[in-house]
């Protein structure tokens, strides 16, 4: 290739400025919206997390005028679970949302469901698509979703995804603390085991791990510190409280303000690379905290720039192509560093504030 002409390589398509170009990242998302690109075929059975990627996305970036809400409510509703006449919460089943059409079923002539893979994770996000474009969650049949969840707790507080089996650890025990506090109903777990889970997943560096004895990892703590905010059990701005606290602050402080790296960025674990997701994950817990002055904010947003591309999205490391998944936090950071023309970010859903509010 001659000298003068322009690499095609993914490090001369990252983005130069220094700024957070919003109206590209708005049409970005909006393109994402339309029409996914071919690789994302794979992860159908996970669609209505892409739709939470995105629209989510339109919402902070102050473009979800850009989209058909009552549309998209319907859709999301269309992959809700309804049992058979004779449902009983008690059966073992888990009536909340399925993740794809291919993770759907009819039911036989009886009404019965006999596939049912609705998942924790898909109904959370489903029910914050709902919050986003403003659907009025009373008209979802909590009762019965709620009811069916209790089943998924494990003796020891966990949770399980999906009725027929799957890993446990803090990303269901957050998606059902989540759902609960979206639905405003705490009868779809057990609060005090729930806790006790999270409590017994602090390791003794102060980070949290997924699960009890596992490594402290950034969104294993991002999951413990949300869910415990959600259920109540430690206020906003813990640092400014005169409130006791069931974990280790001061530790878990000491393991998150060491997660950023030289280059400005976070890092999930110890000795891994800064990745543009942990801006969110570690940035989170630490607004929840209180202690956003903790960590270099500007050095941040400079690694955060490195991974803009610049036909919009960003990628997970600097000179990379895009992807939905990091492109999504990467907006998520952006609003926690409190750029302008950005909606501000409810940490512990996930998702602004106006939606969290139902504003």
């Amino acid at each position: 290739m001659d000298s003068t002409e322009e690499s095609s390589s993914p490090t001369s398509e990252s983005s130069n400025t220094t700024t957070m170009d919003k109206d590209l990242h708005s049409t970005f998302a909006e393109l994402m919206f339309h029409l996914l690109p071919s690789p994302y075929e794979s992860q159908e059975i996970n669609h209505l997390t892409l739709a939470y990627f995105v629209i989510s996305s339109l919402d902070i970036l102050n473009s979800l005028n850009r989209v058909e809400k009552d549309a998209i409510a319907n859709w999301v509703l269309s992959f809700q679970v309804h049992p058979g006449t004779k449902a009983d919460p008690n059966n073992g089943q888990f009536y909340g949302f399925h993740g794809s059409r291919t993770s759907q079923f009819p039911p036989d002539d009886n009404g019965v469901l006999l596939h049912n893979h609705s998942h924790l994770a898909s109904t959370y996000c489903a029910l914050a698509i709902l919050k986003i474009v403003g659907y009025d969650l009373s008209n979802v049949d909590s009762e019965l979703m709620l009811a069916s969840m209790r089943n998924l707790q494990q003796p020891d507080g966990s949770f399980m995804p999906i009725h027929i089996g799957g890993e446990t650890d803090l990303r269901f025990v957050y998606c059902a603390a989540a759902i609960c506090f979206m639905l405003d109903n705490w009868s779809g777990m057990d609060k005090e085991k729930a806790k006790d889970y999270i409590l017994n997943c602090q390791s003794y560096d102060g980070g949290f791990g997924l699960v009890p004895g596992a490594e402290s990892h950034g969104g294993g703590t991002y999951c413990a510190i949300a869910s415990l905010r959600l259920m109540g059990f430690i206020v906003d701005n813990l640092l400014s409280s005169c409130d006791s606290s069931l974990i280790n602050v001061p530790l878990l402080l000491e393991w998150i303000v060491q997660r950023q790296g030289m280059d400005g960025g976070f890092q999930g674990r110890p000795n891994k690379a800064t990745d543009t997701c942990y801006a969110f994950w570690i940035g989170s817990v630490l607004k929840i905290l209180g202690a956003g002055n903790f960590v270099d904010n500007k050095a941040l947003r400079r690694f955060l720039l490195t991974c803009q591309y610049k036909y919009g999205g960003f990628s997970k490391f600097p000179g990379e192509f895009p992807d939905l998944y990091h492109s999504y936090y990467g907006f998520t950071a952006f609003s926690l560093l409190e750029e302008f023309g950005l909606k501000s970010l409810c940490s512990e859903l996930g998702i602004t504030e106006t939606a969290a509010k139902g504003l």
